[in-house]
């Protein structure tokens, strides 16, 4: 998929913010996969009784999600161009000022 091709027709910031947000379902659906998986194969393999510590499939949960969250706060929460622009702003405003 070649992500700077913006289709005929459409905007090219929301297509952008589209592709971003896509990825990130897609992202957020294979970590919820896997980590079922990974709790699963923990369950089956094992021994009985109370483990040592934490269960080992905390930790990729933990590491992999810190970088989900990452991706989410990319995908909805920071839009750059409106930070750019807003700088940009700014910027006018105070060479005007000049």
């Amino acid at each position: 998929m070649n992500d700077q091709i913006t289709p005929m027709g459409k905007d090219p910031h929301l297509w952008h913010l589209a592709q971003r947000r896509a990825s990130f379902k897609r992202h957020l659906a294979a970590y919820a996969i896997l980590n079922i998986f990974f709790w699963v194969l923990w369950y089956v393999t094992h021994e009985g009784g109370e483990p040592d510590g934490l269960p080992w499939p905390v930790w990729p949960m933990l590491g992999w999600g810190i970088g989900v969250a990452f991706h989410y706060a990319s995908a909805y929460l920071a839009t750059g161009d409106n930070t750019v622009e807003r700088e940009y702003h700014k910027l006018v405003q105070q060479q005007n000022k000049q």
